[in-house]
């Protein structure tokens, strides 16, 4: 009978157990466990329940800092494919098509200036002819008042000559015609002096750049022969100073046409004015009047 309630006891303190072990490992913490540096085992706790003191953690490593958003601009790099590169490489070729289209544009512009002050100086002493020679009392007088380098001048002195050493063998009329037709000759080839430059820059100043423009390309294509492929770095260079070329070429032909159409037609202007007074004074010689 004592035997049968030592079991029933044991059982009940057995299932007992079971329920309340697992109650209590759900409910307890467990205990952190600290990795020692190294990789070494965690140091078991001394006797009495005192835990040690965990070792100072290894020293943090350095934060790396970003680099900065508004890094400090770089020193402008030079243009390899603009009008100092050409210079700059020394090309036989190139310079010297530089140097003729340089020559060509100066004499573009100084033939000019030239010509326009020397038209404009012609223009004003037509002028004064009209204002004094044909107003003055006698012919000497009026051709006095001419200045001394005036085209006029040189036609009134021309056809007073003229009328005072006629030949038999032709007319007095036709003697003066002929020497005024010679002075208005010699008159227009002043004139149209340096104006042949400028027809001859306006024509070929275009085919010296696009002789340029060719070396341009001829070098462009070696440098892919060379390299054995057309990457952008072998063509960038030669191409681009085959545009430049032609760019020069025709900034030196289009001023040289545009001049030279200005002064051929102020030319006709004062060709038109020589004739004009020409026409008058030889009919002034031959009637004696006005």
């Amino acid at each position: 009978m004592i035997s049968k309630h030592l079991t029933i006891a044991a059982a009940v303190v057995l299932i007992s157990g079971l329920g309340f072990g697992p109650a209590v490992a759900q409910t307890a913490p467990a205990a952190p466990t600290m990795a020692a540096p190294g990789g070494a085992a965690p140091a078991a706790a001394p006797a009495g329940g005192t835990m040690a003191p965990a070792a100072a953690p290894a020293a943090a490593a350095p934060a790396v800092t970003p680099p900065s958003a508004s890094a400090a601009p770089t020193a402008p790099t030079e243009n390899p494919y603009g009008l100092g590169d050409i210079v700059a490489k020394r090309n036989p070729v190139s310079l010297t098509i530089l140097v003729i289209l340089g020559v060509m544009s100066i004499g573009t512009w100084y033939i000019f200036f030239m010509k326009y002050f020397e038209q404009s100086r012609i223009l004003s002493q037509a002028r004064t002819v009209e204002k004094r020679f044909w107003t003055s009392g006698t012919l000497a007088e009026g051709v006095d008042k001419l200045p001394k380098n005036s085209m006029f001048r040189s036609v009134a002195d021309a056809g007073i000559r003229a009328s005072q050493g006629g030949t038999s063998l032709v007319g007095l009329n036709d003697w003066i015609a002929m020497s005024l037709t010679r002075q208005l000759e010699d008159a227009n080839s002043t004139l149209q002096s340096g104006i042949a430059f400028l027809a001859s820059v306006g024509s070929t100043a275009p085919f010296v750049g696009l002789f340029g423009t060719v070396w341009g390309i001829l070098q462009a294509l070696i440098a892919i022969g060379v390299a054995g492929q057309a990457s952008i770095d072998k063509v960038a260079g030669p191409v681009g100073e085959a545009l430049i070329m032609t760019a020069i070429g025709l900034v030196v032909a289009v001023p040289a046409v545009l001049i030279y159409n200005y002064l051929v037609r102020r030319n006709k202007v004062i060709n038109e004015k020589l004739r004009g007074f020409a026409g008058d004074l030889q009919t002034y010689l031959i009637t004696k009047s006005k």
